[in-house]
């Protein structure tokens, strides 16, 4: 170990060398190899065992024509290396590809439906990853909401309710008055009717005594004329005879009209109708039991009437109701499944019908966003294919070019504006369905490269 040489660094830099091996190693043509031989015995002084035992037979071997495949070994490899570590970059730009990438999704605005006060919502909880949709984010609620035609709507469906027992009391009321009335009228009809019988059984009678004593009359008559030829009988009592007889013909004939025209107010009472000269065609019971049934008929009209009202208030005040709790109460909930991007107000606080609120990321709509150069943008086509590289690494996720937008105005509803990738101003927007599968929690402002297909790149 005594005759282990020395490292310097001055060796290293071309100066002077101080230990005597290394000196006597550098000798005509093969100074190169015995200084290489140096290093590597510096740099490695487990090798160095051969050295310290025969310094001499070192040199010798290192002059040996075998050291040369060795060489040339060596040189393959640093050249496999080279051309390994440079063909990734080379290959880079030989490739067709965005100068910038980056994860990209729609924006979704909640704005405020009323004027309230801001309650939060569950939405804002903070826990990460995507909200489903339907999930309660905030709630406005206006505590000065006007409520007057609710008010007046309900009042009048208090009075209708309190008007119809009264309406189905005075209804039954009638209706038993009613009855009671139509049985009078009934007997009244019978009696009336029985009466008109008994009149006509009494006519028929008085007809038949006016016409008994009409055929005594007669007969008188008849007698008289034949006394009066032998004087036995005075003209005037044949005059009389004969008045008698004329006054019971009258008195038969009287009977008969009397029993015609009771006939028909027989015949008319029992139809329903009176005749006759003190009283109306119908008695006053009758009279009084079609009134009472008119008035019955009107109150159910008016219960009925009152009943359509409260159905048509029981609408109406549903309705107003409805609209009075959406003019003093909103919820907002997650139109689609995602995540919250930007918050725009905070619990207690006013705001105004319209307001923004609270700005969402749509995680079922994320894109690619990227950047290119004028050349490739015009190679470009809608329907090319293309290859969504992460920065982070991972697999290359497949996408299609869905907008080229160039140097236009890029979309303003995006949660990252485009203008902010700003080495090119040529935009293509790429659709990349793995983004949308739910897996990468929306991942938006991730950045990558997007290596567009030769074929579709190359253009119709």
């Amino acid at each position: 170990m005594k005759n282990q040489p020395r490292y310097d660094p001055a060796s290293e830099s071309g100066g002077p060398h101080t230990t005597e091996p290394l000196t006597a190693s550098i000798d005509g043509a093969n100074g190169a190899s015995d200084l290489q031989h140096e290093l590597d015995a510096r740099l490695n002084p487990g090798k160095t065992g051969a050295s310290e035992t025969d310094a001499p037979t070192a040199n010798v071997a290192q002059s040996n024509p075998s050291r040369i495949p060795l060489r040339f070994v060596k040189a393959a490899a640093g050249i496999a290396i080279v051309a390994v570590f440079g063909w990734l970059p080379l290959r880079a730009l030989l490739q067709t590809s965005s100068v910038e990438a980056i994860v990209n999704s729609r924006l979704v605005t909640l704005r405020s439906p009323i004027d309230g006060k801001i309650s939060s919502g569950a939405g804002l909880s903070g826990d990460p990853g995507i909200v489903a949709e339907g999930t309660l984010i905030l709630r406005v609620v206006n505590t000065r909401g006007d409520h007057v035609r609710l008010d007046d709507l309900r009042s009048q469906m208090s009075r209708l309710e309190n008007e119809r027992p009264s309406l189905v009391s005075k209804i039954a009321s009638a209706r038993a008055a009613q009855k009671d009335l139509a049985r009078q009228a009934a007997l009244f009809t019978e009696g009336r009717i029985r009466q008109l019988e008994a009149r006509i059984a009494e006519i028929q009678a008085s007809i038949e005594a006016a016409a008994a004593r009409r055929e005594e009359a007669a007969a008188a008559v008849e007698r008289a004329l034949s006394l009066i030829k032998s004087g036995s009988v005075s003209s005037v009592e044949l005059g009389r005879l004969t008045r008698d007889q004329t006054i019971a013909l009258q008195t038969e004939i009287g009977a008969r009209r009397r029993l015609d025209a009771t006939q028909v107010e027989l015949t008319a009472a029992r139809d329903g109708t009176f005749l006759g000269d003190s009283y109306n065609d119908r008695p006053s019971s009758v009279q009084r039991e079609e009134e009472m049934r008119q008035r019955a008929e009107g109150l159910t009209a008016d219960l009925a009437h009152a009943e359509a009202q409260i159905a048509w208030l029981a609408g109406e005040i549903e309705s107003e109701r409805s609209r009075y709790v959406g003019r003093s109460e909103a919820e907002l909930k997650f139109p689609v499944a995602g995540r919250v991007w930007e918050i725009l107000t905070a619990a207690g606080e006013d705001v105004r019908a319209g307001q923004p609120l609270v700005r969402l990321l749509d995680c079922s709509g994320a894109v690619v966003t990227a950047n290119v150069t004028e050349s490739v943008y015009n190679s470009l086509q809608l329907g090319s294919v293309a290859h969504f590289r992460p920065s982070a690494g991972g697999p290359e996720l497949a996408g299609t070019v869905v907008n080229l937008t160039g140097s236009a105005g890029a979309p303003a509803n995006l949660a990252i504006n485009p203008d902010a990738l700003s080495k090119e101003p040529y935009r293509a927007t790429i659709s990349v369905p793995a983004l949308n599968n739910g897996s990468n929690n929306c991942p938006v402002g991730r950045t990558g490269r997007v290596i567009f297909s030769a074929d579709s790149a190359r253009g119709p």
